[in-house]
């Protein structure tokens, strides 16, 4: 009797001690699962998959999204531990997020708390024109666009300048832009950017500029953006244009004119076209055109505000192809220039098949 209770009471403490390992070892498995959450990959993600967390976007909203793209690790509780582990729970910003292989719980959540949405770019090119700017920003992609529809003047007051030509006015730079973005957002920055520019530019100009305002020296800087693509024969360019304003010359420069054809142009350009009067067209009229012919970039800025010294008042094409230019200081050096260029110009075109 003594001896089948002491088996009795051995069996249940073995029972006991069994479930106790049992229920230990639930215990640290379910822990480790815990704790391993945060830094575990998370499953099934591809290259180019986001999440888009919008204004007005709870907690519960955004876990929903990433359930719905089908997230399943983690319980509700766990990523809303985690949340608040990090300092995220309604700290979430507003933006689109990569949700990349390798992506944790843990780096996603401090990306949506900080901001690091996933960024677009879009470049703008020095020398560009309005129309070129326009079509660019029209084809960039999520940019959402605002502007579809509107002509010039109204992206303009759109803008918040009802009274500004368009063209010029945006510095050609590489802007970053988030999904949720618009065009004008985009437009706006580009703005503001090159009214710093210019400012800057102005505000340590040379003291002998014959330029009464900033807006003069952004027409200028617009004609030398368009003349060269060498970046140290613009400061040349701009003492040549600086030096025949003084003088009262004629700028009498190839792109004011073919900006002044405006769509007639088909890439050559004759007499006629240099004869045509137009408000454009630095042969025929005296001093700056009207507006920019371009967005020039800073470079074409600091060269018309602080141009080189020298006495040139002339320049052609090398013809060489490497988009250099002679400069002259006599009307006679620049034709015999001139007569080089040609030369050469016709024994590229005997030799092109």
């Amino acid at each position: 009797m003594a001896s089948g209770f002491k088996r009795g009471c051995l069996t249940v403490v073995i029972a006991f001690v069994l479930l106790s390992a049992l229920a230990a070892g639930g215990v640290a498995w379910l822990w480790q699962r815990h704790a391993g959450f945060p830094d575990h990959p998370l499953a099934g993600l591809q290259l180019g998959d986001s999440v888009q967390v919008e204004s007005g976007d709870s907690f519960a909203r955004v876990l929903g999204k990433l359930r719905a793209h089908g997230i399943d690790e983690g319980s509700d509780l766990q990523w809303r531990w985690l949340a608040r582990r990090l300092d995220a729970a309604g700290k979430l910003k507003v933006g689109e997020y990569a949700l990349e292989p390798g992506t944790t719980p843990r780096a996603l959540l401090v990306n949506m708390r900080d901001g690091k949405a996933i960024q677009y770019r879009i470049t703008l090119v020095e020398g560009w024109n309005f129309r070129q700017l326009r079509r660019a920003l029209a084809a960039a992609s999520p940019l959402e666009q605002k502007t579809t529809g509107m002509d010039d003047a109204a992206l303009m007051q759109a803008l918040g300048f009802p009274d500004q030509h368009p063209e010029g006015r945006f510095l050609p730079e590489t802007y970053a832009y988030s999904r949720g973005d618009s065009d004008l957002d985009v437009l706006g920055r580009a703005h503001d950017a090159m009214q710093s520019a210019l400012d800057e530019a102005w505000s340590s100009r040379s003291p002998e500029l014959p330029l009464r305002t900033a807006d003069e020296a952004l027409i200028l800087a617009s004609i030398i953006e368009k003349e060269t693509g060498v970046a140290d024969e613009r400061a040349q360019i701009g003492g040549v244009f600086v030096r025949r304003l003084k003088l009262d010359m004629r700028l009498q420069t190839d792109p004011t004119v073919i900006y002044g054809m405006g769509s007639s142009y088909d890439g050559n350009i004759r007499r006629r076209d240099l004869e045509t009067d137009t408000p454009y067209n630095t042969y025929t009229r005296d001093g700056l055109p009207p507006t920019p012919i371009a967005m020039p970039g800073v470079d074409a800025l600091r060269a018309v505000t602080n141009p080189a010294p020298g006495d040139a008042l002339y320049f052609v094409a090398l013809g060489d192809g490497s988009g250099r230019h002679a400069f002259s200081a006599t009307l006679a050096e620049h034709n015999a220039a001139v007569a080089s260029y040609l030369r050469q110009l016709r024994a590229a075109r005997r030799q092109a098949p």
